[in-house]
């Protein structure tokens, strides 16, 4: 899908055919639009499908009529009704007289770029633009990264009395995520750098003060992933501990209570041979039964109690 947006004044607007300093943004582009933008704008076609794969790995290319832009943005996918959170590439080429962003799918990074006035946005700054597009996505990072924190506390309350391995699934899941999202910065990191050297890039003091934020931000979203990692790997060790303990506090619980049931069973099945009942004590009495039943409570309270305080119930 291939849309075209202008700065106006104080406001971003759609338009139809492309002009001078527009944003052509293409979210898994067809064929035939990836051909068209990169005839009009001499640029390599497989420099705009480079974020069509998403194994591609982030870098800065110069070229002699355009500079190209690689780098990793967070996404949410859906599986089995839970959100998965994994990267995709994102490229952004500088050209003549455009900015082109390419992505497999509609990304929160440049969805409220297309939606908000322009206040700050201009599509004439281009080296503003495109920072600003940098900072959101290093901003997206960090609130990604709080979600998975809050999500991991909430399982960590379920872990205390589990038993089963589907919540030690779910934190394997988030700490899959923090792998993607830490290599993923620290790639978006090399970039940045680069951007930051380069005199390919025109910035001026404002940009150059916007860039080290994203690198700041980046930064930061770099650490509070390394930590949220270890304290889910640490997490995943121990509540690995806590489901096996827990699992063999209601086993030993089911081996005693199989041993209290067992002290009636023993009796009911003594007097329920076939034998002289002349033999069987209280087998004349009327009272009889009752007598068996309560002597078996009996003796079933009372081995209760001794293993109870033998610490075993």
């Amino acid at each position: 899908m291939k849309k075209i947006f202008k700065t106006f004044e104080a406001e971003m607007r759609q338009i139809s055919v492309p002009e001078k300093d527009c944003w052509i943004s293409l979210v898994k582009p067809t064929e035939k639009e990836l051909a068209e933008v990169a005839e009009q704008y001499c640029i390599e076609p497989d420099d705009l499908r480079a974020a069509l794969d998403e194994e591609e790995r982030s870098r800065i290319e110069l070229e002699e009529n355009y500079t190209l832009i690689l780098v990793d943005i967070p996404a949410v996918e859906k599986n089995k009704g839970k959100d998965i959170y994994t990267t995709e590439p994102l490229g952004i080429v500088l050209a003549k007289d455009a900015i082109i962003t390419v992505c497999l799918e509609e990304t929160p990074v440049l969805y409220a770029l297309k939606q908000k006035h322009a206040n700050e946005l201009r599509t004439h700054m281009r080296t503003r633009f495109v920072l600003q597009i940098l900072y959101r996505n290093a901003s997206l990072y960090l609130q990604y990264l709080r979600v998975i924190n809050k999500l991991s506390d909430k399982i960590e309350q379920k872990l205390h009395v589990s038993t089963e391995n589907r919540e030690l699934i779910e934190l394997l899941e988030l700490e899959k995520s923090l792998v993607y999202f830490t290599t993923s910065l620290r790639s978006n990191e090399v970039v940045l750098e680069k951007l930051l050297k380069s005199d390919r890039v025109k910035k001026y003091p404002e940009d150059e003060d916007l860039l080290e934020d994203v690198i700041v931000e980046n930064r930061q979203a770099i650490e509070m992933a390394n930590i949220y990692s270890g304290i889910l790997s640490g997490m995943m060790d121990a509540f690995a501990s806590v489901i096996s303990n827990n699992l063999n506090i209601v086993m030993k619980f089911l081996a005693v209570m199989t041993i209290v049931l067992s002290v009636p069973t023993i009796i009911f099945a003594a007097y329920g041979m076939n034998v002289n009942a002349a033999g069987m004590p209280f087998a004349d009495s009327p009272f009889g039964f009752l007598i068996i039943v309560v002597l078996s409570l009996a003796v079933s309270i009372a081995v209760a109690v001794y293993l109870s305080k033998k610490k075993m119930l």
